[in-house]
């Protein structure tokens, strides 16, 4: 028991630094791949090709003047962003990075816990997010954040409802709600190629519940000044900012488990193929942000609710439909 504790401890030590390094490098990926997409040259000075400007952002954002204000709820303030920091993590302990392995005579898994409904525990955890936007944006005393927080909670309200269809589509095609399950059922296809409308509707879903353009209205600048976190600088900013960008690894992640086969691929490593599929559709999240414009608001409803939702209604009885038919 002693030894099972240690070992889901170093797991969850190494998952975390693992998550929080890539955070820091995906922040520097984004802006050198949008400057790329810009003409730009973006960051390239502190360090060989600028790989120590996450190290000089962080010191920066941490040793800024931090003050709350004067109206604010202080308690309510200070716990906000560590809400959306502890579920965009949380997540991670039922992601499986790769099969088994054995070591020093033990075999291993590459996840701290195989849920047998580690589907609903990732939505569950991803709509716990939204709160630190919320009250983040209730206690900061100011309109603006206010109504960034309640565009928040709409918008993944919305978006909930057709990430959850979707999810439900790959849940039947595996048979199961343990993600480990739904990784090995696809060894010999993968859900891509037979649940492909479920992956647009997932895809587009996940831009809108990492609050990321086209779909950044939380936090819109022409209207809202900077949104929910408008009131919010130094190292309490930073964490809002750790908890989106944790989000869009997330996503990734859940995005090659659900579509994209998970660990399995030829030739390399099982962990390397996770690694590379979360790396391409990361990758992805930041072209669409360099490409498309921010919605209206009513855009993003209307798209939500009269596009989104009845596509993964219709696909989830297709896909009922199908496997009755099978059966």
């Amino acid at each position: 028991m002693a030894a099972t504790l240690l070992i889901d401890a170093i797991k969850s030590a190494v998952i975390l630094g693992g998550v929080l390094t890539a955070f820091a490098y995906v922040t520097l990926l984004e802006r050198r791949l949008l400057a790329r997409f810009q003409l730009r040259v973006g960051p390239n000075r502190v360090g060989p090709l600028g790989l120590l400007q996450p190290l000089a952002d962080g010191i920066k954002l941490i040793f800024k003047e931090h003050f709350v204000p004067a109206g604010a709820d202080r308690l309510v303030y200070l716990v906000a962003p560590l809400i959306t920091v502890v579920a965009a993590l949380f997540v991670y302990a039922v992601i499986p990075i790769g099969p088994p392995v054995r070591l020093f005579g033990r075999e291993v898994t590459l996840y701290v816990a195989d849920v047998n409904i580690g589907v609903l525990l990732v939505l569950a955890a991803s709509s716990i997010g939204v709160y630190g936007i919320i009250l983040g944006g209730w206690a900061s005393d100011n309109k603006y954040a206010l109504l960034g927080g309640l565009r928040s909670s709409a918008q993944v309200i919305s978006y909930e409802l057709a990430l959850g269809l979707a999810v439900l589509g790959v849940v039947l095609a595996a048979g199961s709600l343990s993600l480990v399950d739904i990784v090995r059922a696809q060894s010999h296809l993968w859900f891509i190629v037979t649940q492909p409308a479920a992956f647009v509707l997932f895809l587009i879903a996940a831009f809108a519940e990492t609050n990321r353009a086209p779909f950044d209205l939380p936090e819109a600048e022409q209207e809202l000044i900077a949104g929910y976190q408008t009131e919010y600088g130094g190292f309490t900013f930073a964490m809002f900012y750790l908890g989106e960008y944790v989000g869009v690894i997330t996503m990734g992640a859940l995005i090659t488990t659900l579509f994209l086969g998970g660990w399995q691929g030829p030739l390399l490593p099982p962990v390397l193929w996770f690694l590379i599929k979360v790396f391409a559709v990361v990758c992805v999240f930041i072209w669409v942000r360099a490409t498309l414009p921010r919605l209206r608001y009513d855009q993003l409803m209307a798209l939500g609710w009269r596009v989104l939702v009845p596509a993964g209604l219709l696909n989830l009885a297709v896909t009922a439909l199908v496997i009755v038919a099978r059966g």
